[in-house]
């Protein structure tokens, strides 16, 4: 288990600082010649992929240091927008207002599904009586609408529930807002650091969070997952078959973007690019989260050699329009 450092608001992986020191024992000469500096940040949910995507990465590029911090969806959304970041990690699809921002800097950019993912709702361990819930409940017990147990089911007990969330820098608070809530208000104790979240469930016995299915992998034997009714009733519940189909009620795509002048310039982003393209979720398993079908890497990796085939071509254009013009 890597460990984390807090740095102010924003959690740090120390094994992402990998690259420059990635040179010892099992790295690989063939990709000596490649070097640069990259630079990420975003989702504490995607944080993990990043990390074990990185440790394989340094073995094969001694010469290229990629450092990854953990700000939150929005925050990495933030950082990306000032352009202070080459990549950017996200638990939820970029929105309107962060592209409108981005349009006005003039930064283009590109989008790459790297994981599926499930938020998973989770009760306190001792707790017997919550085994599934519809999304109507979930809003009466976020909204605050619900405040005992027995206000959500006349068979429960009359207990004061204590519900926990993400922060508004978070991706999974962006979208259980819209998936639960419909945009309306979260109630709740709200935390920016995950881990916190889930020892607050696990030390309050009426306590209710959600999160990235990992950090429910990581501890359920400490948490008690809840099932979700989708809009047509049925019982669905996070598994790597339920989450990568789509069928799971929670289930959603986890995402990198990329600054498109910075991949067309930096060799050292584009060789990341490409490998965690290439890794085909590989990572994303080992972090506890779910790949993709084989298929939608193989049609990102084609969509990048595109862009990459695509920016050469620029440049060999503006080389010879520049041996014109000396001429």
């Amino acid at each position: 288990m890597k460990k984390w450092q807090l740095v102010g608001s924003t959690i740090v992986g120390a094994s992402l600082l990998l690259g420059a020191c990635g040179g010892g024992n099992g790295s690989s000469d063939k990709h000596k010649d490649v070097e640069g500096k990259v630079k990420g940040d975003g989702s504490s949910t995607v944080g993990p992929i990043i990390e074990k995507l990185n440790e394989k990465f340094a073995k094969d590029y001694p010469n290229v240091t990629v450092s990854n911090s953990t700000a939150g969806t929005g925050g990495g959304f933030e950082k990306f927008i000032a352009g202070s970041t080459d990549f950017s990690n996200a638990s939820r699809p970029i929105e309107p207002e962060e592209k409108q921002k981005l349009k006005e800097k003039g930064i283009k950019y590109n989008e790459f599904k790297i994981a599926q993912d499930g938020v998973t709702i989770t009760v306190n361990k001792d707790n017997d009586f919550v085994k599934e819930l519809d999304k109507k409940q979930l809003k009466e017990i976020y909204s605050g609408k619900a405040k005992t147990w027995k206000d959500v089911n006349s068979k429960w007990p009359a207990k004061k529930i204590k519900a926990f969330s993400p922060d508004q820098s978070h991706g999974t608070f962006d979208f259980f807002t819209e998936e639960i809530m419909d945009k309306g208000d979260i109630k709740a104790d709200k935390n920016a650091d995950t881990n916190t979240i889930v020892k607050s469930v696990e030390n309050n016995k009426q306590g209710i969070g959600y999160f990235g299915y990992n950090f429910y992998e990581q501890n359920k034997d400490k948490l008690k997952e809840v099932k979700i009714k989708d809009e047509n009733g049925k019982l669905t519940e996070p598994t790597k078959k339920t989450i990568q189909n789509g069928s799971y009620a929670l289930s959603r795509p986890l995402f990198t973007y990329t600054n498109a002048e910075k991949l067309k310039d930096n060799k050292g982003l584009q060789a990341f690019t490409k490998f965690l393209l290439k890794d085909e979720g590989k990572s994303a398993e080992s972090a506890g989260f779910v790949a993709l079908p084989k298929k939608d890497y193989k049609d990102q990796q084609d969509k990048l050699d595109k862009i990459l085939e695509k920016d050469n071509k620029d440049k060999d254009s503006k080389k010879d329009d520049k041996k014109k013009d000396d001429k």
